[in-house]
């Protein structure tokens, strides 16, 4: 049914989840998974920290990309994403990514907050509105 997943990642230890689950779906299957993350830049980080050359970028694309190899490692099936630092909200860019791959579906962490979170919506919350393709949100089970 799917021959190409985006599984979107965040870094959190709910990323190792949002894999499995993406693999789990192209089990039995010849689709692969586009392993993906997007960094953003705190807005709070103060404009007189950016000092030429400015290595900030630089330094979180490597640990993105660090992170992507990490997580992929021992999967075949992953094709790892170069991380996004250009899209302003990462959930924009899980969805340009989804678009360019032009993947069947997209698999995303809920962060399951609540509070703000719930009136300003999750990244994941933002994906599943705005897509238009199917998205699955992976929730961690509590244990226990």
């Amino acid at each position: 049914m799917y021959s190409t997943i985006l599984a979107a990642v965040d870094g959190s230890a709910r990323s190792r989840v949002v894999l499995e689950a993406a693999l789990e779906i192209c089990q039995g299957s010849s689709a692969r998974v586009h392993l993906f993350r997007a960094v953003e830049v705190p807005q709070d980080f103060p404009a007189a920290a950016h000092m030429p050359p400015d290595t900030l970028p630089a330094y979180l694309e490597k640990e993105a990309r660090d992170y992507l190899i990490e997580l992929a490692a021992g999967h075949p099936r992953v094709q790892i994403e170069n991380p996004d630092l250009n899209t302003p909200k990462p959930w924009r860019a899980v969805l340009q990514a989804a678009t360019r791959l032009n993947a069947d579906l997209i698999v995303i962490g809920s962060h399951g907050h609540g509070g703000w979170d719930r009136i300003l919506a999750t990244n994941a919350a933002r994906v599943a509105d705005f897509s238009d393709r199917n998205v699955l949100i992976v929730h961690e089970r509590p244990t226990g």
